[in-house]
């Protein structure tokens, strides 16, 4: 079967600079399916457990990362990201930690998964504004892809941190009740 291969990112190394090409290979045929990373998956549960544990005192990285079963270097990469965009607030020193900006119910989902995921649109052609396609003006998939695109927007610009919030403090009371 023909292999497809597109290029799709460069990688700089800390050693020396280093461009290395990854490719995506494609069996043609063969499924794929559109994901959302584990950065945009672990921002959301992130962000999650600083709502939950939302108090007086900051939360460590060290014990988000305990209780999420997420590497702490990984989590600290990902904290990055939310601090410069503003969404928390960080204090460091031996008291130091993390907390939300804003209330949950002022976060989408969306707003979360556009910040580690970039645009969530299912084709390049809805991505940008104009000249993005040299069919667009005769392709007839595009109102497909625009149907597509609306549906998720309207899943994740609806859905609010708080929306997670309420989910999880349902699901735990399911798990408190089984006891």
């Amino acid at each position: 079967m023909p292999i497809l291969t597109i290029l799709i990112g460069k990688v700089y190394t800390r050693d020396r600079i280093v461009i290395e090409r990854y490719y995506r290979k494609s069996t043609i045929g063969e499924k794929k399916n559109m994901k959302i990373s584990t950065k945009g998956r672990y921002a959301l549960r992130l962000m999650l457990d600083l709502a939950v544990n939302d108090g007086e005192e900051l939360i460590r990285i060290k014990d988000i990362a305990k209780r999420q079963g997420i590497s702490e270097k990984y989590l600290e990469q990902i904290i990055s990201y939310l601090k410069k965009a503003g969404y928390v607030k960080s204090l460091r020193g031996a008291q130091g930690g993390y907390r939300l900006s804003m209330e949950p119910k002022e976060y989408s989902v969306g707003m979360i998964l556009r910040l580690t995921e970039g645009n969530m649109a299912p084709v390049r052609c809805l991505e940008e504004k104009e000249d993005s396609c040299d069919r667009l003006d005769s392709c007839t998939t595009i109102r497909l892809w625009a149907m597509l695109d609306d549906a998720v927007k309207s899943v994740i610009d609806k859905v609010t941190l708080q929306d997670l919030l309420d989910w999880e403090m349902e699901e735990q009371k399911k798990r408190e009740a089984e006891k």
